[in-house]
């Protein structure tokens, strides 16, 4: 019986986070994407056939479900932070949710939001006005989902003299709607001054001509 026990005290809970930890930091998980599910599965069959076959019955279940809960809390909070966060980072976020309103209309809401200081929204909705306004000058075509990222490489084939703007204010918007940066009355600025500028600007071809 004691021999049993100390193979109990061999896999604690402490151990099983640590284990948990050194095999979800392995660096071929960031290498070797279509893999990791396997290798996971693989790791918590050979952990689990571990601790079921050193511990006794009585045991068995408070030691295999505490170490395989830190496991499965530690597989997801990884997943979520750093698969998913860093794909939509990459691509940015999208402009529009739903059906998109007339720029004027987008313009009034940013307005609106502004004077009441929620520049959260006002930032939003002064960037689909933006958008919005550019797809009616056809500077850019209009497409459903494009994310402020786009939208900026885009206009600034066509506009190159804002395209150091447009840029900022994909960088503000982005950071507004991930939550990175508490937006303010400059970030709201920005963009009120970025729309106000590209309402004026005219393709680089039309000035060439």
């Amino acid at each position: 019986m004691s021999a049993h026990l100390a193979a109990v005290g061999e896999v604690t809970q402490d151990e099983g986070r640590r284990r948990a930890v050194e095999e979800l930091s392995d660096p071929l998980y960031g290498s070797q994407e279509p893999s990791l599910l396997d290798r996971v599965l693989t790791w918590l069959q050979e952990l689990l056939a571990e601790l079921t076959a050193n511990a006794p019955d009585a045991l068995s279940g408070w030691v295999v479900l505490g170490p395989l809960l830190v496991i499965v809390a530690v597989l997801v909070v990884w997943l979520i932070v750093w698969l998913r966060p860093s794909r939509s980072r990459a691509a940015g976020a999208p402009v529009h949710e739903g059906t998109p309103l007339s720029a004027t209309d987008h313009r009034a809401a940013a307005d609106r939001h502004e004077a009441a200081g929620e520049f959260a929204a006002a930032v939003t909705e002064r960037l689909r006005a933006v958008s919005v306004d550019l797809e009616d000058r056809a500077i850019i075509t209009p497409r459903a989902g494009r994310t402020a990222t786009e939208l900026a490489a885009e206009a600034s084939t066509v506009l190159p003299g804002e395209a150091e703007g447009l840029r900022e204010g994909a960088r503000v918007f982005n950071d507004v709607v991930y939550g990175d940066r508490e937006a303010t009355a400059d970030s709201a600025r920005i963009l009120r001054e970025l729309d106000t500028r590209l309402r004026a600007a005219r393709p680089a071809e039309e000035v060439g001509g």
